[in-house]
């Protein structure tokens, strides 16, 4: 698997275009200048674009997240260096290797098996250290909860009460809500065991999150 110079050089012109849509978070753009993103995609077809500011296709009709969105979900973490995250929906394993390069311990929920057997392989062959499960992102990780994050990469209909729970108090949950192919971005905020506080933060567009457990 090779990253070469002209690699590099596109992340640094996708980062900086990143920094011209309102990015600001150094340790975002400093680990999305870092991860490869070419490497999480096996379509020759979008390789020669993949650090253009787009999602593209992957398997199982699921996509690799556009990067400003990766960025923008990462930010409104608030991530701080051994925050222990749970993120619903591996998916390519871009967001997860963007998140473990932060420094951080990531827990993964991948619902898709032909995605989970790639995915898991990958980020190992690539050294990017994270707790990834196949399973049912509703139920979240109730055995390895409480988590100081949680981002959801996929559109739910509804906020999972699950997720919810297993958050710690003053931490974030960074999911879009909404169906069909448009959600709006929220961010709550745990302020009790049963008090939260909500903020829209615009429009978003995800592929949905699927409530039944792969077979």
């Amino acid at each position: 698997m090779v990253d070469s110079f002209k690699h590099k050089g596109l992340r640094k012109k996708m980062v900086g275009q990143l920094r011209e849509r309102g990015i600001t978070d150094e340790a975002v753009l400093e680990a999305m200048n870092e991860v490869p993103r070419h490497l999480f995609i096996r379509d020759n077809i979008f390789l020669s674009h993949i650090y253009d500011l787009k999602a593209f296709p992957i398997e199982a009709d699921q996509t690799i997240s556009h990067p400003y969105t990766v960025a923008l979900q990462s930010s409104l973490l608030e991530i701080k260096r051994g925050d222990k995250i749970l993120e619903i929906g591996t998916g390519s394993g871009y967001q997860t290797a963007v998140l473990v390069a932060m420094g951080i311990k990531v827990y993964s929920i991948e619902r898709q098996r032909k995605l989970y057997g790639i995915t898991k392989p990958l980020l190992s062959q690539l050294r990017y250290r994270a707790k990834l499960v196949y399973g049912d992102g509703y139920a979240g990780l109730p055995s390895f909860a409480p988590f100081d994050k949680i981002i959801v990469t996929a559109g739910a209909p509804f906020v999972p009460e699950a997720l919810k729970q297993q958050l710690k108090i003053g931490g974030y949950l960074v999911i879009p809500v909404g169906e069909g192919n448009s959600q709006r971005m929220y961010r709550y905020t745990k302020l009790s065991e049963n008090e939260f506080k909500e903020e829209e933060l615009g429009e978003a567009s995800f592929v949905p999150l699927l409530t039944d457990k792969a077979k």
